[in-house]
């Protein structure tokens, strides 16, 4: 889907751009982290990166151009995409601008025979002016990137009480895409820091204050607060303006020498020692491991983009290097579309989880008798039992007993079935399937038992029919197969409860004082608190329990 760039907020007193220089021409490839083009502030001309990957389709500025923040750039998507609609709304956009702003024009054209009977109409801008003290500046949280709303500040480079000079870095802030060195356009003594480490503020929020030392900073922050929320209430649209200008803006003539900084100062810093990178490659670098100075960069005038991070191979150990652990895998993986079945799956189990609300209870239960009750039944000719078909069979006369818990859950109603049709869950190659054992509190467990082996066996060709897996009460989950000793499951909605069994364990236990071997199963259940409250699941449990613990009970 194609991407729509538009001018970015460079500078925290940023109200337009010029495109000085395209790096990119129309057909282009962009990968993140490219150099797009070259933006001139009102402070500075700064290199603009992208934070997409894709073709570059379209650029809406021409190299010479100016245009208001957040206009239409340039547009990145896929190759051969349709961006007419996207193209028609920017333009239409700057239809509109322009003709409200000839309006304006012809407004104060009219109006200017009568600036001497209304020369008050200038005061507000005067006072606003007055507002900082001689050589101070409030520094705002920037908008970094074309879509960002706030900024969380990473880390100060600079403390309370520094000199600054212009071009130094005051902070790492991170964006909505990425974490970029913030420079100061400004010198003097930082008196006043407004956002602590770690905290987060919209752009525009009060970042720092610098100024003459000695100037009481918290004092100019105190105003700036106050002031800034009768403007939001005055003008709610006006939220891109200057809070609190300086005093010379007005009138301090424009430099014609431009100072050439980039809003992330890492790839452009004056101090040649510093290495050309852009802000994401950097990220993952420090993620890696990965010396920087070690990684020469394929960018523009050699800048370190995300590419170079991606194919660094470190070479031997070098001084830079020594003593330290540097990784030396490849980051590598593979992608499969989602299947059908997996977007189902994850569908509906977002959908139980985030609805439902799901408690959990759990038993350890003695599976002495079992086993023995087990091994006499298989001694039957042609008969074969496993633990599962056991415990379906117990959880399908429970429920009997039970019926809250072989409820279902409707917006407008609660359903108490009467038919007991249990839900084996089945492991298949793209996820899981749940088949149905109907009317399984009437069935005998050899017949249980041939039922699920059926279900199994086509679960795995992908034979089973929508009607095979539809209809079930309850659920059963058994991963005791593989070793899991205790686990929970999520409730198969709509129905109540789902059962989470677990593998056989041969440990010590207690009986009559005595420690013997014994062998135990642990189970939960998951419990719709909706319908089935507490004490109901545990009575239940206690019912489950008295069937496998005593199975031949189950025989009568």
């Amino acid at each position: 889907m194609a991407e729509v760039i538009n001018m970015p907020r460079l500078s925290d007193t940023m109200e337009e751009g010029t495109v000085a220089t395209w790096l990119k021409k129309v057909g282009d490839k962009i990968e993140e982290g490219d150099i797009l083009a070259e933006i001139e502030t009102d402070k500075a001309t700064m290199e603009f990166e992208s934070f997409h990957e894709g073709t570059l389709l379209y650029i809406g500025i021409k190299e010479g151009e100016t245009t208001k923040v957040d206009e239409l750039l340039a547009i990145i998507g896929e190759e051969g995409e349709d961006i007419s609609a996207l193209i028609d709304g920017g333009n239409s956009d700057k239809k509109e601008e322009t003709s409200k702003a000839d309006a304006s024009a012809e407004a104060e054209s009219s109006d200017s025979g009568n600036e001497e009977e209304t020369p008050k109409a200038e005061t507000p801008k005067e006072e606003t002016s007055n507002e900082l003290p001689e050589g101070v500046t409030v520094v705002t949280m920037p908008r970094l990137s074309d879509t960002m709303e706030e900024g969380t500040v990473a880390t100060w480079l600079k403390k309370e009480g520094d000199i600054v000079e212009e071009g130094d870095i005051l902070a790492e802030i991170e964006t909505d895409k990425a974490t970029m060195e913030f420079e100061s356009f400004q010198a003097g003594t930082l008196l006043y820091i407004g956002l602590q480490e770690g905290e987060t503020a919209k752009v525009d929020s009060l970042l720092a204050i610098i100024g003459p030392e000695g100037t009481d900073g918290k004092a100019i922050a105190k105003n700036f607060k106050s002031e800034g929320s009768e403007k939001k209430e005055e003008a709610p649209k006006k939220a891109d303006a200057t809070v609190a200008p300086k005093k010379e803006a007005a009138s301090a003539p424009i430099k014609e020498e431009r100072k050439e900084v980039s809003a992330t100062a890492s790839s452009t810093s004056t101090d040649a020692s510093r290495v050309f990178v852009s802000p994401l490659a950097k990220k993952m670098a420090e993620e890696k491991g990965i010396n920087l100075s070690e990684v020469k960069g394929s960018g523009e005038n050699g800048r370190v983009i995300k590419r170079d991070i991606e194919n660094f191979t470190p070479g031997a150990t070098s001084p830079a290097t020594a003593g330290k652990f540097v990784p030396t895998g490849q980051e590598d993986f593979d992608e499969k579309p989602n299947s059908q079945m997996r977007k189902v799956i994850a569908k509906r189990l977002a959908e139980s989880k985030f609805t439902a609300p799901h408690y959990y209870l759990n038993v350890e239960l003695d599976m002495t008798n079992a086993i023995a009750f087990r091994e006499q039944f298989n001694s039957i000719p042609d008969t074969k039992i496993s633990y599962n078909d056991m415990i379906v069979k117990a959880c399908a006369l429970a429920l009997k007993l039970h019926p809250q818990v072989n409820s279902q859950w409707y917006a407008d109603k609660m359903r108490l079935n009467n038919h007991v049709h249990i839900g084996v869950a089945v492991a298949v190659e793209d996820g899981l399937v749940v088949p149905v054992v109907k009317f399984a509190n009437e069935q005998s467990l050899p017949q249980i038992g041939a039922a699920v082996k059926d279900f199994a066996k086509r679960s795995r060709n992908k034979k089973l029919t929508p009607q095979e897996m539809e209809g079930s009460t309850f659920t059963v989950s058994n991963l005791g197969m593989f070793g899991i000793e205790s686990f929970t499951s999520i409730i198969n909605q709509p129905n109540s409860a789902i059962l989470s069994v677990g593998a056989i364990i041969e440990k010590p236990v207690v009986k009559n004082g005595q420690i013997v071997v014994g062998h135990t199963m642990k189970l939960s259940l998951a419990c719709d608190h909706r319908t089935v409250d507490g004490a109901t699941g545990a009575e239940f449990l206690q019912t489950l329990r008295g069937f496998i613990e005593n199975p031949v009970t189950m025989l009568v």
